[in-house]
């Protein structure tokens, strides 16, 4: 009998207390499948957008499995933001800045040797499409070995990406002749003169066509810039409507280039050297017909013929070597401009035109003036004018 009452209040004392326990913690909700249809039944005042923040997990739980314990829940609701973060690391920052340097430094020097030999060729063939041509030609297929031999990883390209590149390869085609034209007719500094403003026409086309805001400063700073650098050649200046026109038309595609390339190489996945190397392949493709149409076969063979008779077999190797420096510091050149903006990029073309100019009054043995030097330090100090405007 003892045992039997002793039984019956254990019994009571496990079971019942629990299950009055729960039907007071557990809402009033019908038992259904697994499926989250059960959410149906709940009371939509119960529910908000904003987190819930819980402050103590005691009583959390419906079902406790000892008596002993005790559950209490509270949450309170907060606001909800987000936190903007933005670190930089000053061991990538120096790495970034080294890297630009280098790149800069190797596309000058390229450039220097390109414009070299761009010119001896000029002076011994006078055909501008067509060694225009060939440059396209010579970096295309470099870069086809490359690829094929794996020492580049190809590209992974699809049709939408041919179409975006479509307007800047025109824009590169028409900047490529017109310069090659250009010096085909005037003296190399005088070409890069005129070059030397593409500084003002990316701020123009940047402020009037796309909108963008630049602080007054930038705008001062292109004043020495442009100025230093028609000093430094001023001794070898000699006009030419046809060599004048041709840089003039070269500032204006290249701008329009680069900023077309800076939007098309933004967050995808070709850029840099490998979006250079489709955009010489398609320009290549664009030029070579009207190239035949200007110049033709005909012309070509009887100026290699002079050429030939000039020179000497010399001339093929100033002809391979314009051709693969051409498409050298065109590469470094895009290395650059995927890491910095389009303005950045022209006014390092600008300062690159000193290095130009200076060489080949060097070479080509152009009177040396006290002007010369004084022009280089002026748009060398419009440059960093401009570096602290950008800061």
């Amino acid at each position: 009998m003892i045992s039997s009452l002793r039984l019956t209040s254990s019994h009571f004392n496990s079971t019942e207390i629990v299950n009055r326990k729960s039907q007071l913690l557990r809402p009033n909700i019908p038992l259904q499948s697994p499926d989250c249809s059960v959410l149906k039944h709940v009371d939509r005042s119960f529910l908000t957008n904003k987190p819930l923040h819980i402050s103590s997990v005691e009583n959390l739980s419906l079902l406790t499995k000892s008596s002993e314990r005790s559950t209490v829940c509270r949450a309170y609701e907060a606001e909800s933001r987000r936190l903007q973060i933005n670190i930089e690391l000053p061991d990538e920052q120096t790495t970034q800045k080294l890297k630009i340097a280098l790149y800069f430094a190797a596309w000058w020097a390229l450039n220097v040797v390109f414009n070299v030999y761009n010119k001896k060729v000029l002076n011994a063939f006078p055909y501008p499409w067509l060694t225009s041509t060939l440059s396209l030609a010579a970096g295309s297929l470099m870069m086809l070995v490359s690829w094929t031999t794996r020492m580049v990883d190809a590209p992974k390209t699809d049709l939408d990406f041919w179409k975006s590149l479509l307007p800047v390869a025109v824009a590169h085609t028409i900047g490529h002749v017109a310069a090659t034209v250009s010096m085909s007719k005037v003296a190399v500094s005088f070409t890069h003169i005129i070059k030397s403003g593409e500084p003002a026409f990316s701020v123009l086309v940047s402020r009037f066509l796309l909108g963008e805001m630049f602080p007054l400063p930038v705008y001062l700073s292109l004043i020495p810039i442009i100025g230093g650098c028609a000093l430094s050649a001023i001794t070898e200046l000699n006009f030419n409507i046809i060599g004048f026109s041709g840089a003039m038309i070269s500032n204006l595609a290249f701008v329009f280039r680069n900023i077309f390339s800076k939007k098309g190489m933004k967050g995808k996945s070709v850029s840099g050297m490998n979006y250079y190397a489709c955009l010489s392949l398609l320009s290549l493709l664009i030029l070579t017909p009207f190239a035949i149409a200007v110049e033709g076969p005909k012309l070509w063979a009887e100026g290699l013929q002079n050429a030939l008779a000039q020179i000497g077999p010399n001339f093929i190797w100033w002809l391979g070597a314009q051709s693969m420096f051409y498409h050298l510091y065109n590469q470094v050149s895009y290395m650059s401009l995927d890491q910095i903006s389009p303005l950045t990029f022209s006014v390092g073309n600008t300062m690159k035109r000193i290095f130009v100019i200076v060489s080949s009054i060097i070479i080509f043995h152009t009177p040396i003036r006290p002007v010369n030097g004084i022009g280089a330090a002026i748009a060398i100090l419009g440059t960093f004018l401009y570096s602290q405007a950008k800061l």
